[in-house]
């Protein structure tokens, strides 16, 4: 009767860890792309944060709207020349809060 208890255990444990659907590798490949996905959710939310904080700041202000529109889509009035000036981290200077 012993062995009886051992062989189902063991052909139940084959069963579900290799023969099944949701077997041992469908498992750790779902959870691996789990973690892929887990950590692309937490860029993007970095990047939605960074937009919204950006949009609060321009559609608030009609003046930071122009320089917002000049700078990222270098829109200009007729017969001007728009000139961006960078610092050495490629940042506009003007965007510098002064401490």
């Amino acid at each position: 009767m012993k062995n009886f208890y051992i062989a189902t255990l063991v052909a139940w444990l084959v069963w579900i860890l290799f023969l099944d659907n949701n077997n041992m590798r469908v498992v750790v490949s779902n959870r691996m792309k789990m973690k892929d996905l887990e950590k692309e959710k937490a860029v993007l939310l970095e990047k939605i944060g960074q937009v919204k904080k950006e949009r609060n700041e321009v559609f608030g202000n009609p003046k930071m709207l122009e320089k917002w529109a000049r700078e990222k889509f270098m829109m200009r009035r007729p017969k001007e020349e728009v000139y961006v000036i960078v610092d050495e981290n490629n940042q506009p200077v003007e965007s510098k809060k002064e401490e």
